[in-house]
C-alpha cells in the first residue's frame, strides 16, 4: 500500500537526524529512526552517493536495494573534503538532534569532527557510530564487513550441519544487528538527554552484536569451557527439536522445554515415550537424540506437511513449514500485519519492500516519503538548487 494519508505524528517527529553513513548497518539504524518520524538528512557524495544507488536490482534508475533502507530520509550532496562541505555540515550539525556515522574510528575526527568540535557546535548532539570492532583494541583500525563479522564472532563456527564445514547465514545478520543496537543506543540517549540535557557518544560494532546473540550458547561455553558444536537443525540443548520429516516435505517443530516436548510427542502419538527410560529427561533425550529422531520421523512420514502443521499446533506446541520468499510475502498472516508495502517512487514507479516489525497504537511507524535522489533536498536543506 502507499501511505500518503493523514495519520498520526511519528513517535521521534520533531527529531533531526544528520546521516553519513552508507552502504547498509548505518542506513538501516537511519531507516528505523526515520520510519519513526525522525527527520533523517543522508549526507552523500556529490560525486555518486551511497555505493548501493548502483547494486541490486535496478529499475528505471533506482536501486530497489537502495530504496529499501533509505525511505523517508532526505539526500543533500556535500563534498566533505572541502572547507565550503565541512562549513555547510557544521551548520547543519549545530541545529542536529544526532549524528550517525559509519567510518572506521578515528575518520570523523581526521575530518575535522572530534569529539570536541562536535561538543563545540552542539553540546546536546548525540553521536552514533556504527563500526567493525568498536573504538578500542588491537583490531580498531582493521576494516571489516558482515561476512567477516560472522567469521570472527563465533556464529559462522555454529552455523551449518553437524559434520559440515562453518556457514554464514544468508541475511548480513552483524549489518542489521549492529545497525538495530545503533538505533536502539540513540533512542536511549535521547531519553537520558532528556533528563540532563547533554548529549553522548553511543557506538556498536559489527563483532560485538553477534557476539552478543549468542544467547544459550555463550551460557553454555562460560559454564563448561567447551566450546559448542554445530548442531544443524537440531537444539544445541534440547530434544527433540528440528526438522522432521513428512509424507510430502518437512516441518519444522520447537518443543523449547518439557511442557511442548510431551505436548508434540503426544500429538503425533508417540507420547508413551516419555515413559521409556532413553527419553524421559531432557538429558536422556539429549544422548540419546539420533534414535528419538528417527523414531519420530518413522511416524511423522505418514502424513502430510499440512496435516502436522494443524494437529502440532493444535495440541500447542510451535510448528511450520520451511518457506521460500514467494510463500512467504503471499502468506495471508504477513499481509494480515502489513509486512509487504507498495511505495511510490515517481518516475521509478511503484517499489516494494518490507513493512515495519514494531507497530505502536499511537505514534504508527509510516512511509513519510520515498528513498530520495541524489541531492534531491539540496534546496530545501541547504537553500541552494
Amino acid at each position: 500500500m502507499s501511505e500518503t494519508s493523514a495519520v498520526p505524528e511519528g513517535a521521534l517527529t520533531g527529531i533531526r537526524v544528520i546521516d553519513l553513513t552508507r552502504i547498509l548497518a548505518g542506513p538501516f539504524c537511519t531507516m528505523l529512526l526515520a520510519d519513526m518520524g525522525a527527520e533523517v538528512i543522508k549526507i552523500e557524495s556529490p560525486s555518486g552517493g551511497d555505493a548501493i544507488r548502483t547494486q541490486g536490482v535496478i529499475k528505471d534508475g533506482m536501486s530497489w536495494y537502495f530504496a529499501q533502507f533509505n525511505r523517508n530520509k532526505k539526500s543533500v550532496t556535500l563534498d566533505l573534503y572541502t572547507d565550503e562541505g565541512k562549513a555547510k555540515l557544521s551548520a547543519l550539525l549545530e541545529s542536529a538532534d544526532v549524528l550517525v556515522e559509519n567510518f572506521r574510528p578515528g575518520v570523523l575526527a581526521k575530518m575535522g569532527f572530534d569529539e570536541a568540535r562536535l561538543k563545540q557546535l552542539n553540546p546536546k548532539l548525540i553521536v552514533g557510530s556504527v563500526n567493525g570492532y568498536g573504538s578500542t583494541g588491537p583490531y580498531v583500525d582493521r576494516p571489516s564487513f558482515d561476512f567477516i563479522a560472522q567469521a570472527m564472532s563465533g556464529f559462522m563456527s555454529l552455523t551449518g550441519e553437524i559434520e559440515g564445514e562453518p556457514m554464514r547465514a544468508a541475511p548480513p545478520m552483524a549489518d542489521l544487528i549492529a545497525g538495530l543496537y545503533c538505533a536502539f543506543g540513540v533512542v536511549t540517549a535521547l531519553a537520558a538527554r532528556y533528563r540532563t540535557g547533554e548529549g553522548q557518544y553511543i557506538e556498536s560494532s559489527l563483532n560485538n552484536s553477534l557476539i552478543s546473540m549468542m544467547a544459550f550458547l555463550s551460557a553454555e561455553y562460560f559454564a563448561t569451557g567447551k566450546p559448542p558444536a554445530r548442531s544443524g537443525n537440531n537444539h544445541a540443548i534440547v530434544a527433540p527439536y528440528g526438522m522432521f520429516k513428512a509424507k510430502n516435505g518437512a516441518i519444522a517443530v520447537a518443543p523449547s522445554n518439557e511442557t511442548y516436548a510431551i505436548r508434540f510427542l503426544d500429538a503425533v502419538g508417540l507420547g508413551h515415550l516419555m515413559e521409556d527410560d532413553r527419553f524421559r529427561t531432557n538429558a536422556d533425550r539429549m544422548r540419546n537424540r539420533v534414535e528419538l529422531l528417527e523414531v519420530i520421523d518413522r511416524e511423522t512420514e505418514k502424513e502430510s506437511v499440512d496435516h502436522w502443521i494443524e494437529v502440532i499446533n493444535g495440541a500447542g506446541c510451535p510448528c511450520g513449514r520451511v518457506m521460500g520468499l514467494d510463500e512467504v510475502f503471499a502468506d495471508p498472516q504477513v499481509r494480515a500485519t502489513e509486512m509487504v508495502l507498495d511505495v511510490d517512487h515517481g518516475d521509478s514507479g511503484i517499489i516494494r519492500m518490507t513493512g515495519f516489525p514494531v507497530k505502536m497504537s499511537k505514534t504508527p511507524p509510516r512511509i513519510q516519503r520515498p528513498a530520495p535522489q541524489l541531492g534531491e533536498h539540496n534546496d530545501e536543506i541547504l537553500g541552494e538548487s
